[in-house]
């Protein structure tokens, strides 16, 4: 499919105001960074917990914030997830690997204590496992007379588990006696359950925890990775093509990963792992993007030796347009699609891709193609020889004369 045919638009007679652009973004970037002593690293690379939590009312983040700050010592993070799902996100910043046993525990008290009204001596039915509901249960329901096995009672906490989990609830009801329609569940269950249990307006969703070590491992593999990657393609687009050209690429890339990051400070975005995973494929991406390019201005030098470079590189930029259209067009859709609808998980993920695409598809054109012609420009420009002085002739004298 081929959307431009026979195009002829002057890409490089508008390079400046996208190089002009560039340098605006990376310097907003680079002073950002700077303010704020480099990026905001996520739990993954400087080490701590994550907990998402589900309120059952519009969550009050400041009061949130606070009680937390109270217990935990560090920094405190507090975000909503998605606004009107009543979820945010919380992250605690860790010193040592002994408070790994002890945060999840202090968090969730901490929730409890000012948010759950917990009654002495019940179980919160709202943030219970299979097994401590299991255990809880047992007693009740042997008074009460109801004949179960062991393996009946803890395929009856599956079921409750499974019932509290999955939508609409999502880990979160609002009475137990939403639970009667749960296969196996009696009115003498329902009974020991209002006995033993109450519901707290909150849910623990999911807990992610990372120690401060294993997180600076990270972010120094992290490093290595992304800088092996671009040396990598370097070497290669350079034995492929010329030098200039793999420099040209690799500076093209490097251009994309500084704005991206730069973005991603602007917007207060933590970096983690899966922003990383995102980067390394954007380098792939820009990378192969810029190749197609240069590809079609190898052919082009070989069957076009009269035209001038930078006509040359216009033309090729036009012959591949409609391929550059098609392919990130479509990637930065699904991107776009990603970072609008695939929740909090994905968001730092799906960011660095909108931003990466958008970035590194005009600097295939407006940052690689133009090096490339100003780098010919300076190669003509040695080659011109140097003016000579005019060679100063003697008269000559006329014949007889002394």
């Amino acid at each position: 499919m081929e959307l431009f045919k026979n195009s002829n638009f002057d890409f490089l007679g508008k390079k400046w105001p996208f190089i002009i652009a560039s340098l605006v973004l990376t310097a907003a970037g680079l002073v950002s960074l700077a303010v704020k002593g480099g990026p905001e690293y996520g739990i993954d690379f400087k080490g701590g917990a994550v907990m998402n939590v589900r309120f059952a009312s519009a969550p009050q983040v400041d009061r949130v914030r606070s009680a937390i700050g109270a217990k935990i010592a560090g920094e405190i993070s507090v975000q909503e997830v998605t606004s009107g799902k009543n979820e945010i996100m919380i992250g605690t910043e860790m010193k040592g690997e002994k408070e790994l046993e002890t945060v999840r525990a202090t968090m969730v008290q901490t929730l409890d204590s000012t948010f759950g009204q917990p009654q002495s001596g019940k179980l919160d039915f709202n943030n219970a496992t299979q097994s401590s509901l299991a255990e809880r249960m047992r007693g009740p329901l042997q008074r009460a007379g109801v004949p179960l096995s062991e393996q009946q009672l803890q395929d009856l906490s599956k079921a409750l588990m499974d019932f509290r989990n999955t939508p609409p609830r999502s880990g979160l009801i609002g009475s137990l006696d939403e639970v009667t329609s749960v296969a196996g569940v009696t009115p003498a269950v329902v009974t020991a359950l209002k006995q033993e249990c109450y519901l707290a307006p909150f849910a623990i969703r999911n807990v992610e925890v990372v120690g401060p070590k294993v997180g600076s491992e990270l972010r120094s593999k992290a490093l290595q990775a992304t800088l092996l990657a671009l040396v990598g393609m370097l070497v290669y687009i350079g034995f492929r093509f010329e030098f200039v050209y793999g420099f040209a690429a690799v500076l093209a890339v490097f251009h994309d990963m500084i704005i991206t990051l730069g973005l991603f400070s602007l917007f207060n975005k933590p970096l983690d792992l899966t922003v990383v995973a995102a980067l390394l494929t954007l380098v792939g991406y820009s990378m192969n993007d810029t190749i197609v390019v240069f590809d079609r201005i190898r052919e082009n030098l070989r069957l076009s030796r009269k035209a001038g470079f930078e006509e040359l590189v216009n033309a090729s930029i036009n012959q591949t347009l409609s391929r550059t259209i098609l392919t990130s067009g479509l990637t930065f859709l699904s991107a776009v699609a990603l970072w609008l609808f695939g929740g909090s998980v994905l968001n730092g993920f799906s960011f660095a891709l909108v931003a990466g695409i958008a970035v590194g598809t005009y600097s295939s054109v407006f940052i690689a193609s133009p090096f490339l012609i100003f780098w010919q420009n300076f190669l003509e420009s040695r080659k011109k020889p140097a003016p000579t002085a005019p060679v100063a002739v003697a008269p000559v004298g006329r014949k007889g004369s002394k």
